[in-house]
This record gives structure tokens, sequence and C-alpha cells, in this order.
């Protein structure tokens, strides 16, 4: 049982609720199709858990669920909050839209107030010390007159993303980003991502498109987006069929261009598209695990039907594989 979370390896909390599962403070089920995520706090992703520790610790989530009386819900999903702090939110069969603009809904309204909040405290602070400033006469015009571009001047010079390529961890800050680009190829994954340092440009292919693309793109999303502006995005989605059409259509054709006529870059895309972008990469992400989690299934039922046909044949006389060879064309 992983206590931390995949994504960000930040600690996924505890509970004192669930015996069957003590991991987490918001845990997602769905009993229909035998799902359990963990929510992480920290990035907000959705951790699906390994099959074998699903099973008790669902039916007893849908017991606490229908237990407790502080809960609100749709027709699709419900969210149920334990006096004890522990937050459940039960999926049943929902429609794709209205479950994903939930889902992202919420992850990306904390962005835009979180953002709102950092932007209000950066101004709060600068004033306070151009207050003071004027108050000792030490900040000088020329000073007073560059002071707004302070705090965007701290903001661009943090480190935004860090990956690790064949020539060491190449460092991107916010203006670096600015020049992430999506283009189509013919490969699996339908797309690869250029990312820019400076004058050099670092293109990525195949499953590194797609790792590049997922740390990329939640920080040129750090502003999230209202409720309308997160439908509008799952919508994007919906119109193509699925994610991965919407992503190899992204990426192609000659749009989102800059100023030179490059078509491709992530900053010139509509505030829908982009957020609809960073959905459909964690989409992808999650539809692999579940892939992968299929294939575990079958490798088990596997070496199940082995052992149970060697089982089989245990209690059968000798002759028995004999006679079913001489009789099977009767």
């Amino acid at each position: 049982m992983y206590r931390t979370c995949m994504f960000c390896n930040q600690s996924l909390g505890e509970n004192e609720i669930v015996e069957t599962f003590p991991v987490g403070r918001r845990l997602a089920f769905d009993s229909g199709r035998g799902r359990l995520w963990v929510v992480c706090r920290k990035c907000e992703r959705w951790n699906l858990t390994p099959l074998e520790e699903r099973w008790e610790a669902v039916e007893d989530l849908e017991r606490i669920f229908r237990e407790t009386k502080l809960r609100v819900s749709t027709e699709n999903v419900g969210l149920a909050r334990h006096p004890e702090g522990l937050e459940l939110v039960r999926i049943g069969q929902p429609m794709r839209t209205e479950f994903a603009a939930w889902r992202y809904g919420d992850q990306f309204g904390r962005r835009r107030k979180r953002a709102l909040m950092y932007g209000v405290g950066g101004v709060v602070v600068l004033g306070g010390v151009l207050a003071g400033g004027l108050a000792t006469g030490v900040i000088s015009g020329a000073v007073l007159a560059q002071s707004g571009n302070f705090y965007n001047l701290w903001v661009n010079g943090r480190t935004q993303v860090k990956l690790r390529t064949s020539n060491g961890v190449l460092k991107l800050k916010r203006p670096d980003l600015l020049g992430t680009r999506l283009r189509a190829t013919d490969d699996d994954v339908g797309f690869s991502v250029e990312v820019r340092k400076g004058k050099k440009k670092h293109r990525f292919t195949g499953e590194e498109a797609t790792r590049v693309a997922g740390l990329v793109l939640p920080k040129m999303n750090a502003s999230g987006g209202k409720q309308d502006t997160v439908t509008n995005a799952v919508r994007h989605i919906e119109n193509h069929g699925h994610p991965d059409t919407f992503l190899r259509s992204i990426a192609s054709g000659e749009r989102f261009t800059d100023k030179k006529g490059v078509p491709g870059y992530v900053n010139k895309m509509p505030k829908p598209t982009k957020l609809a972008v960073e959905m459909a990469l964690h989409e992808e992400d999650e539809r692999r695990a579940l892939e992968g989690e299929l294939w575990r299934l079958e490798r088990a039922w596997e070496a199940a039907e082995e052992i149970a046909s060697i089982s089989d044949d245990l209690l059968l006389p000798e002759s028995t594989e004999d006679f079913i060879r001489t009789h099977r064309a009767e």
C-alpha cells in the first residue's frame, strides 16, 4: 500500500475511518467498476490504487458514504464529508462531460484562487516596501517607476520545470515555457513537444513527449480557470470523441502561430484549449494505468487457469487423456 503521491511524491495523508484502507484524506470510488483512487491534496491528481487493495475498501466506502449525513450529489457524482474530516467522492455511471467538468473544475478552480491570492499578496508586500521607502526617502523616482515590474521579475526568475535529458537537467523558467510547441507525429503518441531554453531548442517524441507535456502544461495553466472555462475545455475533448484524437488534432495544422507565423505554440492557444490539453494528458495517464491493470488481470487469469487445469487432471484416471485423444474425431 503506497502512501505518497505517484505524481508529486508528497504524502497522501492518513485516515482512521476506513479500516481496510487507512491511506488518504480524500478517497474517490466507483462501486460499479471497482475503482478506488486516493486524491492528492497537494497536486490534486487521482492516484489509482492497486487492484488487490480495493474490494473490501470499496464496500466499506459505500457503506460509510451512505451513513454520512453531510453530503451533496448530482445524478452521477456524490461528495460526502465525514465528521472526522475524511472526504468521499462517490462515482456512479456519469456522463463523461459532467464528470470531467466536476472532476477538473475543483482542481482548476483552486489554482485560480491561489493565483489570485499570490497576485494580491505580491502587490500588498510591494506596496509596503514602497510605502516604507517613500517615508524614509530611500526609493528614488526611477526605482518607483520600475516598481511594478519587481513581482514579475521575481516570478520569471524562478525555475518552473526541471527536465531530465541525456545531457543533464534542463531547468525551465516561465519565459522559457512560452516557447513550448506541440507538433503532430506519425508514431503511437501522435505528437512531439518542443521546448526552448535561450536560443536552443529541445524536441521530445514518443513517451518522452507525453512525460514532458505532462510536466509543462500544469505550469502554463497555473492560473486555473472558471467553471465555464473548464466546461468549454471538456467539450473540446468531447467533440473529438477521445483524448488521443483531440491531442493529435491540436498538434496538427497551422494554428496557434507566433508573429513569424510559426505554428503550434501552446501559449497562443485559447485558455479552454490549454486546459483541455492538460486534461487530455491526464486522461491518457489514467487510461494507460487501466490498460496495465488489464494486463495484470490477464496474466493472473492465465496462472489461475494453469493451476486449475493441473488440479482437475489430478482427479482423473491416467487413461483419460489417451481416451479423449483416441475418440476426439467421433
